[in-house]
């Protein structure tokens, strides 16, 4: 079961490109939470010949944030990035929904883990009204497709479904694409950041994302297949 849920991403990944040309979205999709708004108490000393910059230890807190991150496989961009306070039921389905509307009749496949939110009832019931399914659906701990967290991924996966998710193995957060770019952006942007504000974390993250995708972005070269190791 393990070995063939790996295979399955992975099979994916060297796919989108040519789904990809076909109008399939491949997306890795997940949240990062408790991004942390530090101020530094003093500004960073500049380098110096043979010394690195020195940035400030002591910081305030002005409160976290969540972003909720698209990477798509086949072109490297990271698309409609959503961020907020929370991290909920309803904003997960919130933002299915608004990175569908960036491509409303385009096919679409969603990578994520497991995580309650990624299969919930809201994200059953808007799935099915966005592929225009008209099924009864049940209800959520009694019958039908709602009945369990198992149906209602069941549902999710429904490869007949214009949109659909494809679920990474427990404990396997390295086999989904966004948490290698959660890294870019944390080296790049946050381990050394000073902010002031929630407001200013927020605009300086849409702001990288944005420079990012105009001159950074580019697929990662994804060799791995799924095969155990040899040892």
């Amino acid at each position: 079961m393990f070995r063939r849920e790996v295979r399955t991403v992975c099979q994916l990944y060297h796919q989108a490109e040519a789904l990809h040309q076909q109008g399939v979205h491949v997306v890795s999709t997940d949240e990062k939470t408790g991004i942390q708004a530090l101020e530094r108490i003093h500004p960073a000393r500049p380098m110096k010949a043979g010394k690195p910059e020195a940035v400030e230890f002591e910081y305030q807190r002005h409160g976290t944030q969540t972003l909720i991150a698209n990477f798509e496989v086949a072109t490297g961009k990271v698309i409609n990035p959503t961020v907020g306070d929370t991290r909920t039921e309803e904003d997960f389905v919130a933002h299915i929904l608004a990175t569908v509307q960036t491509d409303p009749e385009a096919k679409w496949i969603f990578v994520c883990d497991q995580l309650n939110t990624h299969k919930s009832e809201k994200l059953v019931k808007a799935v099915a009204q966005l592929c225009g399914l008209e099924e009864d659906l049940g209800q959520k701990g009694l019958s039908g497709i709602l009945q369990s967290m198992a149906s209602r991924a069941g549902f999710l996966q429904d490869k007949s479904h214009r949109i659909r998710f494809v679920y990474t193995p427990k404990h396997c957060s390295w086999l989904n694409q966004v948490e290698i770019w959660f890294g870019i952006l944390t080296r790049r942007l946050l381990k050394r950041g000073s902010f002031s504000s929630k407001e200013e974390l927020r605009h300086r993250m849409l702001a990288f994302i944005a420079f990012f995708n105009d001159t950074l972005a580019k697929p990662f070269r994804w060799t791995y297949i799924g095969k155990p190791l040899l040892i």
